[in-house]
């Protein structure tokens, strides 16, 4: 049984000169069609930006490492986190990121249709995505790492199936 990405519509922003002044950007709607269709993509989701482990290592990682992944075949990489574009711009700014693309998913829509969004209020997080990476063909999910013991307030933070080495390994064991 294949499993579709749910359709839903990412809140993004994008630069436009004739917008004008210190923040030229407009709001641009992207659907899960626009960015899936046709095309083989990784994602991986995480908590959230600028917070430890997702600023030390997994966005870090996925950006390290992506002529690798393009390598493979992979078309694009993307970075989703239940945060709105302003944040996840300038979470990636702040870190160099030049290659892996930022995509919000401010009201967690993408996410809860995902089955992945889980309360953080121990945190102070409110509504997060538990981490997680895929690999989408056209649309439909190909292969999900999903990290263990998901569930709302869990009091860790696991990261061991979600990172970009292990989504690199099973990208070269299914291309042989």
């Amino acid at each position: 049984m294949t499993h579709t990405v749910p359709p839903a519509v990412f809140k993004t922003r994008v630069r436009d000169e004739s917008v004008g002044g210190p923040n030229p950007f407009r709001w641009q709607d992207v659907s899960a069609e626009d960015v899936f269709k046709g095309r083989r993509v990784v994602v991986f989701a995480l908590p959230g930006a600028f917070t430890p482990t997702c600023s030390s290592a997994h966005l870090p990682g996925y950006e390290a490492k992506y002529a690798e992944l393009i390598e493979q075949g992979v078309e694009e990489v993307y970075c989703l986190s239940v945060n709105d574009a302003f944040t996840m711009f300038q979470w990636g700014k702040h870190l160099g990121i030049e290659r892996v693309k930022m995509l919000p998913d401010g009201n967690g829509d993408f996410t809860r249709l995902m089955g992945m969004l889980v309360k953080k209020e121990n945190l102070g997080f409110g509504y997060r995505s538990w981490r997680y990476s895929m690999l989408v063909e056209d649309g439909t999910i190909v292969q999900l790492f999903a990290e263990p013991g998901i569930a709302d307030n869990h009091p860790e933070d696991p990261f061991e199936v979600s990172d970009v080495d292990t989504m690199l390994a099973y990208l070269k064991q299914s291309r042989s």
